[in-house]
């Protein structure tokens, strides 16, 4: 069976193959259809290892306040990034699965430790974890400024964690915050004014111990955080959590995605 086609002007007849007109016909029809199924693709396929470093922010202690961790897990999960929390820590609170997923819980937060304590346990902690690619330092030297500890120590103590993460992995990237302060009123002059000054030299060390493999970066984390993001005097609420968790989320899409 033939079908003909006929082009008046000039005269010229035809004859197509109606087999050939119905193949052509699936293929643009299956082409449009493929363009249509196709899937996201993953935005990173390698599993970056992302330890989170401090005292009781990083820790959390549900119900009574919120570690900033749970918020930042659902951010990059629900962003399809391929990563794993490493730590020698664990929650002893519930959270709500998130994707069918569980919470990955493990971190490297101590409630109440000090810089100089971080900074005795870590080569330890190292040797059970492994080494990670990316470290969250939160609060640097924030119990040292609560209890009046000695501050050029403390500002010492957190270079010494600094070289001993890049001793561990010559290409750590490190995340450390500008600290979020405590409520208003709980802020007395002096821990205020240490506050400050913690914030400009984490900017110092950030320039002086950044080498050609290993990144140091700041994260401004008390730009824009109130009272409303605080479940007590220092520790975050649900709001604050998502505050923070967004602030590091903001400069870990950067890293991973190189």
């Amino acid at each position: 069976m033939t079908m003909m086609i006929k082009f008046e002007k000039t005269g010229i007849t035809f004859r197509l193959n109606t087999l050939i007109i119905l193949i052509i016909t699936t293929f643009l029809f299956t082409s449009c259809d493929n363009d249509d199924d196709s899937e996201p693709k993953p935005l990173s396929t390698s599993i970056n290892k992302i330890m989170s470093l401090g005292a009781s922010r990083v820790e959390g202690a549900r119900p009574e306040f919120e570690s900033f961790r749970y918020e930042l897990w659902k951010d990059l999960k629900e962003n399809n990034w391929t990563f794993d929390f490493i730590g020698t820590q664990l929650d002893e609170a519930s959270y709500p699965v998130f994707n069918g997923e569980n919470f990955d819980m493990d971190h490297e937060g101590r409630g109440g430790w000090t810089s100089g304590q971080i900074l005795n346990g870590l080569n330890e902690w190292l040797s059970q974890t492994g080494s990670p690619d990316i470290v969250l330092f939160s609060s640097p030297g924030g119990n040292d400024i609560l209890e009046s500890l000695d501050y050029n120590q403390t500002i010492s103590n957190i270079n010494a964690i600094i070289d001993a993460l890049q001793a561990d992995n010559s290409n750590v990237t490190i995340i450390i915050e500008q600290p979020a302060q405590g409520r208003s009123d709980f802020m007395t002059t002096e821990f205020t004014n240490a506050f400050n000054q913690i914030r400009q030299d984490v900017v110092t060390i950030s320039n002086e111990q950044t080498t050609t493999s290993s990144q140091v970066l700041t994260v401004d984390m008390f730009t824009g955080f109130t009272d409303i993001y605080l479940a007590d005097e220092v520790h975050y609420n649900e709001a604050g959590a998502e505050f923070i968790a967004t602030r590091y989320y903001d400069v870990l899409q950067n890293i991973l995605s190189n």
